[in-house]
C-alpha cells in the first residue's frame, strides 16, 4: 500500500477531502470506510489492516478537513449519501466496498437505497437506525432531548446525555429526560458552556441521522450485499439494538464483531477496541 494521496471533490453545498492508499497488485473492489460524524483519521488502525487492498477514506461534510458553503447547519443521510455517490464516482464508479461505521452506515444504507450498482457489499456496523426500534418513541424523544440540551447548555451536558442514552442497555424509558446524569466534570469533560454550537456531532448529525425513515423495500431489493454488524461488547445498547433491529428488516441476521461500537480503533482516540481480531471478521465478511 502506498503513502495516502489526499484528494478533493466538489459537491454541491460543500468540498470533500478524501485519501485514497493504493495496493497496486489488488484485485478486490476499492474499500471505502465511512463513518459520521467521525472524520477519516478514526479509521486510521483499520486501514493498516488492509495494506493488500486499495482504502479510501473521507471526511463528511461539515467535518475536519470538508468544508460547507451552503450555509445550512444541518446534513442528512440522504445528502451524504448524494456525497458519497459523488465520491465513488471519482472514483471510477464502483462498485466497491463499503465498511461503515455508526452514523456512516445509516448513509451506506442510504447510499445504496439510491444506488446500489455503486456497492457491491456493504458492511453497515451498528447504524443507529433509532426509528427501527420498538420502543421508537423513546428513544427519539431522548435524542431530541440531548439535541435541546446541547442548544441550551453546551457541548459538556450534551455528552454526558449521549453518554448515558448510548450506554445504556435495553429499552429507552419513557422518563429518561428526566433521571439524572453525570456531570460533565465527573466524566473528565469540560462543565461550562463555550458558547459555541457547531459540533459536527450535536449541531449537524444527531437528529437527521437517527431519526431517518430508511427504504427497508428498496435494500431488500438491491443488488448490493449488505451485513449489518454489531459489537459484542455492546448488546443491549442503542446502536446495538439498532443494528438488530435493521438486520431483522432486512430479512438477515447481524454479524457479531468483536469488542465494542468502535471496536475496530486502537486507543489512539480514547476507545480501546480489539482492532486485529476486528479487521480478521471485517475481512471474512468482505471475501466471503
Amino acid at each position: 500500500m502506498t503513502q495516502a494521496k489526499t484528494r478533493t471533490i466538489e459537491v454541491p453545498g460543500a468540498v470533500l477531502h478524501y485519501d485514497v492508499r493504493e495496493a497496486a497488485a489488488a484485485t478486490a473492489p476499492v474499500l471505502l470506510m465511512i463513518g459520521s460524524p467521525m472524520d477519516a483519521t478514526g479509521f486510521t488502525a483499520l486501514v493498516a489492516r488492509f495494506t493488500d487492498r486499495t482504502v479510501v477514506t473521507y471526511d463528511p461534510r461539515g467535518i475536519g478537513r470538508s468544508t460547507r458553503t451552503d450555509g445550512v447547519a444541518e446534513s442528512t443521510p440522504d445528502l451524504h449519501a448524494d456525497d458519497l455517490h459523488r465520491l465513488i464516482t471519482a472514483l471510477g464508479g464502483g462498485p466497491v466496498d463499503v465498511f461503515a461505521s455508526s452514523g456512516g452506515a445509516v448513509n451506506g444504507l442510504a447510499l445504496v437505497a439510491r444506488h446500489p450498482e455503486q456497492v457491491r457489499t456493504l458492511v453497515a456496523h451498528e447504524p443507529p437506525a433509532v426509528r427501527a426500534l420498538p420502543d421508537r418513541d423513546n428513544a427519539l424523544a431522548a435524542v431530541a432531548d440531548i439535541r435541546g440540551t446541547y442548544d441550551k447548555e453546551g457541548w459538556g451536558m450534551a455528552m454526558a446525555k449521549f453518554i448515558a442514552v448510548t450506554s445504556l442497555r435495553g429499552e429507552i424509558p419513557a422518563n429518561l429526560a428526566d433521571l439524572p446524569v453525570r456531570s460533565p466534570a465527573e466524566l473528565g469533560m469540560p462543565a461550562e458552556d463555550d458558547g459555541s454550537r457547531d459540533d459536527g456531532m450535536f449541531g449537524q448529525n444527531i437528529m437527521t441521522c437517527t431519526h431517518y425513515e430508511h427504504d427497508f423495500a428498496a435494500l431488500r431489493a438491491a443488488s448490493t450485499r449488505v451485513v449489518v454488524g454489531v459489537g459484542a461488547e455492546s448488546e443491549g445498547e442503542l446502536a446495538h439494538r439498532a443494528g438488530v433491529a435493521v438486520a431483522e428488516r432486512l430479512g438477515t441476521k447481524p454479524a457479531v464483531f468483536p469488542s465494542h461500537h468502535a471496536g475496530f480503533m486502537s486507543g489512539d482516540f480514547g476507545m480501546e477496541g480489539e482492532p486485529d481480531a476486528f479487521a480478521a471478521t471485517l475481512r471474512s465478511i468482505l471475501d466471503a
